[in-house]
């Protein structure tokens, strides 16, 4: 027999045991997972190097734009996509920044700076119509805002609904910021009651300014390096509550300049992610390239920074998303990510367009009048590598301005030389009617006329600087027109001179190329001790492309805008005829024979 008290216990111990056991059994209910943390996220799109695009318009070719990818090119573009986006994050937060160089690019911009100038008529900057329409959170100044001068850049910056940013632009007398540094934006995580999250966005521009435009920053405003200024801007910025900070940068990453070492780096933001703690993101712009999402790591924290260019022109936009949670009371970011979207898949946007309707009809109306009549098509398809008629067109108008203007001077007695460079591989003046768009597609920058005096051993030293421009290829190598170039060095960095004759030997290297420098009509070597005067636009005068030499007091500066002389002269001939000014003095030769 058995006992109750001991029928008892294996009972229990059987229940016991069938408890253990429990979650290991079929059907069993499984243990509860621990609860996930609530998360809610934000948006930034970025935009920047929109340069003056607003329609898909090539004022050039007077038709819409499209080139071999079917990019598509505009804010109005921009803002349809950015619409979109908006409308699908309905009721969550959406920040919209722009990266600079927004007001010079194109002759919609050059009309309303220079012909009818927004600090003139009163009348609001296109960009300003659009970009307002589009309702940007902030922009930053890129180096081109500063081109046509700072009582343009005031008017247009009082024309934004919202604000323009520029730390590392500081007074030359106070050396304070002469523009907003950073704003901190409060913005709502979703619904009514939700959580407010802070954004500090920072700007900085470039410091290329002080060479590019120094005729009208010098005395008036410094350009401080990008990463010292985010290094003191980030901290403080978090210290006024900033719970997630994105830098707005207008330089690019590859932590080279285009200039020497004498002013900070060009194209820090990869640095500025490395070397200043805090920072969670970066949209930058300058460089022109498409960087969907390019994450850095901090070398202090560890931390990984989120960076993201979008191209130029309004081709692409950027998105960025953040996942965020709530931790101890304070913002932590959990996920981040970022990609490019291209505007070619979407139509523009009818309230930009609108707003900018009359200011492009007009535009189209000025490019689209006749200067003159060309006695022969004119291209520019060769001219990186064949000395062509239509670049000689525009070293004959800067040498002749040139000498008339120093005339019965102190320099008068010394020969006129003249430098320009291929901007353009498209340009092309057309047989018969040849119009503004046509002179503005060669001469597409915004460059005034200058001229100063160099040597003879220095126009030589200038020379084999630029003949870097080109690969090296023994005689005998095969030549491709597409590959005769490096592709390090773009094609506005290449210039070629006019008044004196010379061959460029591309069989050999780079600093040994010039291996005959005559004087123009001759066979007599240039001398070491000659002197030239030189015309030369502001940008390369004043250090852009680095190149030897040049940086000097100028001789001649009227403040001449190249693009207006070539149209000038132009209309007063009525006739471009290649005649009057094709003089073939260089060429590309391998152990003196002509390459072409």
């Amino acid at each position: 027999m058995t006992s109750s008290s001991g029928a008892s216990r294996r009972q229990v111990l059987a229940v016991a045991a069938a408890a253990a056991t429990a979650p290991l059994l079929a059907g069993a209910p499984a243990e509860a997972k621990p609860k996930q943390p609530k998360t809610w996220d934000l948006t930034i799109l970025g935009t920047s190097d929109t340069h003056g695009n607003v329609y898909n318009w090539d004022y050039y070719k007077d038709a819409e734009f499209d080139d071999s990818k079917q990019n598509d090119v505009g804010v109005a573009k921009l803002a349809t996509l950015v619409n979109q986006i908006r409308a699908e994050r309905k009721g969550r937060a959406t920040l919209v920044l722009d990266a600079g160089d927004t007001i010079q690019g194109t002759p919609l911009a050059t009309y309303y700076a220079k012909q009818e100038p927004i600090t003139s008529t009163g009348e609001t900057h296109p960009m300003a119509r659009a970009m307002n329409i589009l309702k940007y959170d902030a922009v930053t100044l890129g180096n081109h805002e500063f081109n046509y001068g700072l009582p343009l850049l005031a008017t247009w910056i009082e024309q934004l609904g919202f604000p323009a940013l520029a730390a590392n632009a500081l007074n030359a007398k106070t050396g304070k910021p002469a523009f907003l540094p950073y704003v901190i934006k409060e913005v709502k995580l979703g619904g009514h009651g939700a959580p407010k999250l802070r954004v500090g966005i920072l700007g900085l521009t470039n410091p290329g300014v002080a060479i590019w435009d120094k005729g009208n920053v010098e005395g008036r405003l410094v350009f401080a390096d990008m990463v010292a200024t985010a290094a003191k801007w980030v901290p403080e910025m978090r210290r006024r509550g900033a719970d997630l900070v994105v830098i707005s940068a207008h330089g690019g990453d590859s932590g080279t300049s285009s200039y020497g070492p004498e002013l900070p780096n060009e194209n820090p933001t990869a640095l500025i992610a490395e070397q200043v703690p805090g920072i969670d993101a970066i949209l930058f712009g300058h460089a022109h390239n498409e960087v969907p999402e390019k994450f850095v790591t901090n070398l202090t924290t560890g931390e990984r920074v989120l960076t993201s260019e979008p191209s130029k022109w309004g081709q692409r936009l950027t998105r960025m998303d953040f996942t965020l949670t709530r931790e101890k009371g304070r913002w932590k970011v959990t996920a981040k990510s970022a990609t490019t979207l291209n505007t070619n898949t979407v139509v523009e946007d009818p309230a930009v367009l609108a707003a900018v309707r009359g200011q492009h009809a007009k535009t189209v109306e000025y490019v689209n009048r006749v200067v003159a009549q060309s006695s022969v098509e004119l291209s520019a398809a060769e001219s990186r590598y064949k000395d062509t008629p239509i670049l000689d067109f525009i070293n004959h108008v800067q040498t002749e301005v040139v000498t008339e203007a120093l005339a019965g001077g102190e320099y008068a007695g010394l020969p006129v030389l003249s430098i320009a460079a291929p901007f353009s591989r498209t340009a092309v003046f057309p047989q018969g009617d040849v119009r503004i768009r046509d002179v503005a597609g060669l001469y597409v920058y915004d460059n005034t006329l200058e001229a100063v005096v160099l040597t003879g051993a220095e126009v030589k030293a200038y020379l084999e600087y630029s003949a870097k421009y080109f690969v090296t290829l023994p005689a005998g190598a095969p030549v491709n027109p597409e590959t005769i170039s490096d592709p390090a060095v773009p094609d506005y960095n290449y210039d070629v001179f006019s008044g004196v004759d010379y061959d460029i030997d591309i069989a050999k290297p780079v600093g040994q190329r010039i291996t005959r420098l005559v004087l123009a009509g001759t066979d007599t070597p240039v001398a070491a001790d000659a002197r030239f005067v030189v015309a030369v636009n502001n940008y390369r005068r004043s250090g852009g492309g680095n190149f030897p030499g040049i940086v000097k007091t100028q001789v001649y500066n009227a403040q001449q805008e190249i693009r207006q002389l070539l149209i000038d002269w132009a209309q007063a001939k009525g006739v471009i005829d290649p005649a009057d000014f094709f003089v073939p003095n260089w060429k590309l030769v391998r152990d003196g024979v002509p390459v072409f």
